[in-house]
């Protein structure tokens, strides 16, 4: 429901009213009396988007989109061979070697732990 703005033109008094679309416009003023009421034309309120869907950056303006993709492009240089700078792309054989050094520790901690028990 909107907030209504009203202003008496007999006396100058002016207020806002918190009415349905569908009522009619109020006519006697609550300070004077009398039928004098007119509704202002007002600016309305903004809108207010809340919650985790909405983000900052849905609305930029195309200046700052091109100015954002010329920086991307400038950090991915061609033929760099990378996409990110600092990083190098993972070994095959560190990734295995890893996996398999993580299985050996599990299997002496099963081990360990049966000892202990027994």
């Amino acid at each position: 429901m909107p907030t209504y703005e009203y202003a008496c033109d007999h006396c100058g008094h002016q207020f806002e009213q918190f009415q349905s679309i569908s009522a009619r416009p109020l006519r006697k003023c609550p300070a004077c009396g009398r039928n004098r009421l007119q509704r202002l034309i007002g600016a309305g309120a903004g809108v207010i988007f809340k919650g985790s869907g909405f983000y900052q950056t849905d609305y930029r303006s195309e200046s700052y989109k091109k100015a954002a993709e010329a920086e991307k492009k400038a950090q991915t240089k061609p033929g760099d061979g990378s996409a990110e700078k600092g990083k190098k792309p993972a070994d095959k054989k560190d990734t295995v070697a890893s996996k398999e050094d993580s299985a050996k520790s599990k299997e002496s901690s099963k081990s360990a732990a049966s000892h202990q028990a027994g």
